[in-house]
């Protein structure tokens, strides 16, 4: 079952230039999706359209077999931004990842329970009570995925999670997103990540999709990935 198709999107700024250029795709309900592509090549957008907090310029969003109205910001689909700091911003970790159903006027001691609860899901419950600013980066990361994650989204969006985070930290994020049982979609350099999580990798340049591969298809080709701005992955290039 088509759990959300892309329908010719397109972005324009500045009246002329465009981060998007007609994109379509479908994806189907359970899948992991990674999409790559170099710097500037569109990753970002995309996930800010699939999440509403961009309007697309032309074309649809449906979720559900539903299009999308203008302005409308469902809660079906959440974002976990590249830089956990920017979802981050209460006095505790717990506040922050409650912040999100305290605002639809649920009480405070339920908000925490279900708060912690999240935190439980992600392997962060000891983090509860800590300033968010004092977290290491991949605790960082685990509190953010925990604030969206209490909002129960059906298509969970995540933006370059692995950016940052050492190999330990890295290794603990991915295994935990393996086991999220939500249509994921991943922006992401990280093609290693990619090919140990993903059904498909949708590969973008300069806007517009390049390929749509199964895994591992296109990230094991090292012509296409150099024409994309990318390089093979660390466990697949040849020993020196």
């Amino acid at each position: 079952m088509e759990k959300l198709v892309l329908q010719n999107i397109s972005c324009v700024y500045d009246g002329a230039i465009k981060s998007l250029n007609d994109i379509s795709f479908s994806v189907l309900e359970g899948e992991c999706i990674c999409v790559a592509g170099a710097n500037g090549s569109g990753k970002s957008t995309l996930l800010q359209v699939i999440s509403g907090c961009v309007k697309p310029s032309s074309g649809s969003v449906i979720i559900d077999g539903v299009t999308r109205k203008n302005g409308e910001k469902e809660k079906i689909s959440a974002l976990v931004f590249q830089e956990p700091e920017d979802q981050l911003f209460m006095p505790s970790v717990w506040e922050d990842v409650a912040f999100g159903v305290m605002n639809k006027d649920m009480d405070c001691e339920t908000a925490k329970t279900l708060a912690i609860a999240a935190l439980e899901s992600v392997d962060a419950a000891a983090l509860a009570e800590r300033a968010p600013y004092k977290l290491s980066g991949g605790e960082k990361q685990r509190a953010a995925l925990a604030s969206v994650l209490i909002m129960e989204p059906e298509i969970l969006l995540l933006d370059e999670p692995t950016a940052s985070l050492d190999p330990r930290a890295r290794k603990k994020l991915i295994n935990l997103l393996k086991k999220i049982p939500r249509t994921k979609i991943i922006a992401t350099h990280d093609l290693d990540m990619a090919l140990d999580i993903a059904n498909r990798v949708i590969f973008l340049n300069g806007g517009r999709i390049a390929a749509d591969s199964e895994v591992p298809g296109l990230l094991l080709d090292e012509t296409f990935l150099q024409n994309a701005g990318l390089e093979l992955p660390l466990s697949r290039r040849p020993p020196r």
